[in-house]
């Protein structure tokens, strides 16, 4: 399963998102930080086990928003 992440430089720190997962979203002072929670977020939405490997890829970036590829087995 493939899924985006979008995150987004506030300025004051990062909000990340799964839009395609109504409430999948966390904010961070830290753009590793938030995209960390988020992951855990979609574990806890998704039902995926602790061990399940989800990578995460860049896929494109704009001024202050970033796209990533989250790639995991469902």
């Amino acid at each position: 399963m493939v899924l985006d992440l979008v995150v987004i430089d506030t300025g004051d720190g990062f909000s990340a998102e799964v839009p395609s997962i109504n409430g999948c979203e966390s904010w961070a002072h830290e753009e590793d930080e938030a995209i960390k929670n988020t992951v855990e977020l979609l574990r806890y939405y998704l039902n995926l086990p602790n061990d399940a490997k989800i990578k995460t890829d860049k896929a494109r970036k704009t001024k202050n928003k970033s796209t990533y590829k989250l790639v995991f087995e469902k």
